[in-house]
């Protein structure tokens, strides 16, 4: 089986590496669980619930009237668009790379730990954007806001960490390789 460490050898191919479609994947499923835990079924905030302290002067929308409830449906359902685009994009970044053995990628520890790095991305550019930077919501308002925003973070951090060394414990995945007793152990 090839690998992806060291030098490459000339003439062979070095396998495609799942590392991006894992990320952009992680990416976006770290979106939906944002906006369908904390939006949608928590209703902890909306795109924009804050924009009355945010940084960037976004005319506020209360959710808690119904034109400002619309309003935050509306760019919460953009921030899901992106999401379910992102997921779009890695899935097919995953097939343009991998068309035989499907079923090893997608039990691989290193496509799963870039996911967890993806994930833990979008929580540290969500939370640092648009909870401290914009300001424009939280992760629950209110009294408190600040040890929920840095908690996120913290989760984010960890989903970041914790998808490397998953990752870094599979097998790099090669798509040609044919699957035989070493090849049973996911890559």
């Amino acid at each position: 089986m090839a690998t992806t460490t060291g030098g490459a050898r000339p003439g062979i191919a070095r396998p495609a590496s799942i590392r991006l479609p894992g990320i952009v994947l992680g990416v976006g499923l770290g979106g939906f669980v944002d906006g369908i835990l904390l939006h949608q079924i928590l209703q902890w905030h909306h795109m924009l619930s804050s924009t009355d302290q945010d940084r960037v002067g976004v005319k506020f929308y209360n959710p808690d009237t119904v034109p400002g409830l619309e309003m935050n449906t509306l760019w919460d359902g953009l921030f899901h668009t992106v999401c379910w685009l992102s997921v779009l994009l890695g899935l097919a970044l995953l097939y343009a790379r991998v068309t035989h053995h499907r079923r090893r990628v997608w039990t691989s520890r290193v496509l799963w730990g870039w996911m967890f790095v993806g994930w833990g991305l979008f929580n540290l550019v969500e939370g640092l954007l648009d909870h401290q930077i914009l300001a424009v919501h939280h992760v629950y308002a209110g009294e408190g806001q600040l040890w929920w925003d840095l908690g996120f973070l913290a989760l984010g951090a960890l989903f970041v960490a914790g998808g490397y060394l998953l990752q870094r414990g599979g097998r790099p995945f090669d798509p040609d390789a044919p699957a035989g007793r070493d090849q049973a152990r996911p890559a």
